[in-house]
């Protein structure tokens, strides 16, 4: 018997969090792993990361495809391009409540066990990461720190 090649469900995975985001008035944000095929504005990234909210006010022409995320995005006041591979996605969260999930990084293999954890909503604190997507109008207060995937409020599912 030969073994079928799944396609990733993190970018399912992505999509559903995103859309229970919008669907309760959450403003969805991802945190990205910057390497040389991601672009963002770099004076954003800290420590070779970028927290992004793709809330549908913030960003134009949003698309998560089963390899990337493009859209549009303002950051002060410019707008800009921005290109995110898939595998570079380290969470996608609920600003407001912190719930979402963490992947490993790099990850897009069709495992199960690609997902690094359900972010628990609890211990969010931190210094968060400039560079989300803020629309031009009043200025969203600054996002709770990125989970992280081996932080210790995760719980591996499986």
């Amino acid at each position: 018997m030969s073994q079928v090649q799944a396609t990733s469900t993190k970018p399912y995975l992505i999509r559903a969090l995103h859309e229970w985001c919008v669907d309760n008035s959450f403003t969805p944000y991802i945190v990205v792993q910057v390497n040389e095929r991601t672009r963002v504005p770099m004076q954003h990234v800290r420590a070779g990361q970028i927290v992004l909210n793709i809330a549908p006010y913030a960003t134009g022409g949003l698309q998560i495809s089963n390899e990337e995320i493009t859209c549009q995005a303002r950051f002060n006041g410019v707008a800009q391009s921005l290109y995110v591979p898939i595998s570079q996605v380290l969470a996608i969260y609920a600003r407001e409540t912190g719930q979402g999930m963490a992947f490993e990084q790099g990850a897009l293999a069709g495992s199960g066990m690609e997902l690094g954890g359900v972010v628990a909503g609890e211990d969010l604190s931190g210094s968060a990461e400039p560079g989300s997507s803020a629309p031009e109008a009043p200025s969203d207060p600054e996002p709770p720190a990125a989970p992280s995937p081996k932080g210790g409020h995760l719980r591996r599912i499986k």
